[in-house]
């Protein structure tokens, strides 16, 4: 591991939502790479947008970091109060006639904009109130109109810089227009802040995600119009796409960090695979831990290419993590869930050992606690599902089946082994496979679930042969 203490990194999220997965990997990577180099993680909330930030979102953000484990060194600092520090760095700008009043309302650059359009010309800002004298702004003034606050882009040249991810980018000046710094309402806008809370907070490193590549070349160019003249190190991230190569969306399912852990996915095991999106370490190993992937992470290995979010694929790691931690651990993870989903006052001991048995194939500690509901309900509110009763329904000579098994777990020992019911159902010439998915409905209510012989002696004698039998009624 490489130690450079003068590392300096923030996560910036805006606070309009909830954090997503593509954020969420973002911030992960700004944490492997600070503890990697031995650096320091800040966090920044970029509220400048007040009409769309909220507090519980602010709250929101940095429990979901601290859930998947994202501890930072400094923060949070909310932009909401450094407003001051952005509005002078605009006067200082429009002091040296590096930015200027402008007088244009919303309307008419759109139709300014439109007509360009129409003339086969690219639209943007055409520069109208750059050169207006004392007085004229002074007469746009009284007449009421909005003012913003634009910085003045080079009309010539080329913007460039060298990005770790992506190597050389550049843009020829002239295809930027000038940008609004101060919006009417005297609200800075993001560029500016952006700009003077890197150079404010010691900034090395800038990694995001690649939607933001093109705001780097204002934000770089407004740093060295307030007088810096170092820059940040660039790393722009892979865009995160969804199975059919579009961008992520709730359609591809969950996306936001809460329905993971809500789900039952463990964030040791989000972690690991949110740093397989667009990163893997040199020996392609999979399943690792904070620190395996800290020792290996840098930058030199992140790929310009977009990466998929398999659900698949994070459900396999996330039984891989199920089954690495211990029993004790799983049922501190599974407790929570249960007593919002089966009962607040749930038997732990039951459940510890519902899980004992589920651990070594469970997908989600969500699922698994799901699976485990048939050994907390009286058979009053037992059902069985639709599906699975009509697979009973249709399994041959249930009735049979129902009444053989009845039998036996009256009358055997009450051990998994002495409840094995497979030799019942050789006994009756029918193929076990064939009738399993029935005795699954009948005494778990799905034709799959918990290890089934286990399941039926953790549920006792009375009321597995009541299900039994219960099923044999129905079926009449």
């Amino acid at each position: 591991m490489h130690s450079t203490p003068g590392v300096r990194v923030r996560f910036s999220p805006a606070p309009t939502g909830s954090l997503h997965v593509g954020s969420a990997r973002t911030a992960l990577f700004n944490f492997l790479f600070a503890r990697h180099h031995g650096g320091t993680f800040c966090l920044r909330i970029e509220d400048t947008d007040q009409a769309r930030s909220r507090h519980e979102w602010v709250v929101g953000i940095q429990d979901t970091m601290r859930w998947l484990g994202l501890d930072w060194d400094e923060g949070p600092v909310l932009q909401s109060a450094r407003f001051q520090e952005y509005l002078a760095a605009a006067d200082d700008l429009l002091a040296d006639g590096r930015a200027y009043e402008c007088y244009c309302t919303p309307d008419e650059v759109e139709a300014r904009n439109q007509a360009a359009r129409a003339d086969g010309r690219p639209p943007g800002y055409d520069g109208r109130c750059r050169d207006l004298s004392a007085e004229q702004r002074r007469s746009l003034a009284a007449e009421g109109r909005p003012r913003t606050v634009r910085f003045r882009t080079p009309d010539d040249g080329v913007s460039r810089f060298d990005d770790a991810v992506r190597g050389d980018v550049r843009v020829e000046w002239a295809t930027v227009p000038d940008f609004v710094i101060v919006r009417s309402d005297g609200n800075p806008i993001f560029f500016l802040a952006n700009a003077v809370d890197d150079i404010a907070m010691g900034i090395t490193h800038v990694i995001r995600g690649e939607d933001l590549i093109d705001s780097t070349h204002r934000v770089l160019a407004l740093r060295e119009a307030l007088g810096v003249a170092d820059r940040p190190v660039y790393a722009h991230l892979p865009l995160i796409l969804g199975p059919d190569r579009a961008k992520l969306s709730k359609r591809h399912g969950a996306v936001a960090l809460e329905e993971f852990r809500d789900a039952g996915y463990l964030p040791e095991a989000l972690r690991n695979y949110l740093a397989l999106l667009g990163w893997a370490p040199d020996d392609g190993r999979e399943v690792m831990d904070a620190d395996e992937i800290v020792a290996a992470f840098d930058l030199d290995r992140v790929t310009h290419a977009a990466a998929a979010f398999d659900h698949a694929k994070l459900d396999w790691m996330n039984g891989e993590w199920i089954r690495r931690i211990t029993l004790p651990e799983l049922e501190a993870r599974a407790l929570p869930l249960a007593r919002t989903r089966i009962a607040p006052d749930v038997d732990p001991v039951l459940l510890r050992e519902a899980l004992r048995l589920g651990q070594e194939r469970a997908v989600t500690v969500g699922d698994l606690v799901d699976q485990a509901d048939f050994l907390f309900v009286g058979d009053d509110a037992f059902s069985v599902a639709e599906a699975s009763w009509e697979k009973l329904v249709a399994t041959e000579r249930i009735g049979e089946v129902l009444d053989a098994v009845a039998a036996h777990l009256e009358d055997c020992d009450w051990t998994p082994d002495a409840v094995d019911l497979r030799g019942v159902v050789d006994g009756l010439g029918l193929k076990p496979r064939k009738v399993m998915p029935a005795l699954y409905a009948a005494v778990e209510g799905r034709h799959a679930g918990l290890p089934l012989f286990d399941s039926i002696v953790l549920l006792g004698r009375e009321q597995a042969v009541a299900r039994i039998r219960a099923a044999r009624a129905r079926l009449g």
